[in-house]
């Protein structure tokens, strides 16, 4: 089974996915936030989140998600795909070149892919940008239209998809 798990900033997303999963046996999480040198508050971020995770997981700091999610094994948790989306921005020079690079649709489509194929549970995470003003930058305006067109292609191939806005979970996509 795959869910999507989606919210804002704050709003529960991480908290409820990990819910999600058993706490006493073995899961794979995988975080791909990117460290960032010098950057105190995002190391203690990623600190209160490595925290709240059960002994029984592990955690795998990988930038290769498809891979991870079509290799299977445990059930996987994916936190988060905003993260991981700015990594592929950043790695494929998106954010200076004209239009979006080809190499981000294809790293967008073999996710997509694996996750529509995954051969166990996976629960992914991202953050819904979609609702808020239009971006006054280029960049901002980039990040937006690419992760929402991710979350809508996972949405599309994921059996159950649940929004969190101010901590409460509502359904989209239910997979009775």
């Amino acid at each position: 089974m795959i869910t999507l798990v989606l919210g804002g900033t704050r709003s529960g997303k991480s908290g409820h996915a990990e819910g999600l999963l058993p706490a006493d046996e073995p899961v794979r999480y995988l975080a791909t936030a990117r460290r960032i040198d010098g950057d105190a508050e995002w190391e203690a971020r990623i600190a209160a989140h490595r925290t709240r995770r059960p002994a029984a997981w592990t955690t795998i700091e990988e930038a290769d998600v498809a891979a991870t999610v079509a290799a299977g094994g445990d059930p996987l948790l994916v936190d988060d795909l905003a993260t991981w989306l700015t990594g592929v921005l950043d790695d494929t020079g998106a954010w200076e070149s004209a239009t979006v690079p080809a190499a981000v649709a294809d790293r967008v489509d073999a996710l997509v892919t694996a996750v529509a194929t995954a051969p166990g549970r996976v629960v992914l995470v991202s953050a819904e940008v979609g609702l808020g003003v239009v971006p006054a930058t280029r960049a901002g305006r980039l990040f937006r239209d690419e992760l929402g067109a991710l979350n809508a292609a996972l949405a599309a191939v994921a059996d159950e998809v649940v929004l969190l806005v101010a901590g409460l979970p509502i359904r989209l996509k239910d997979p009775r």
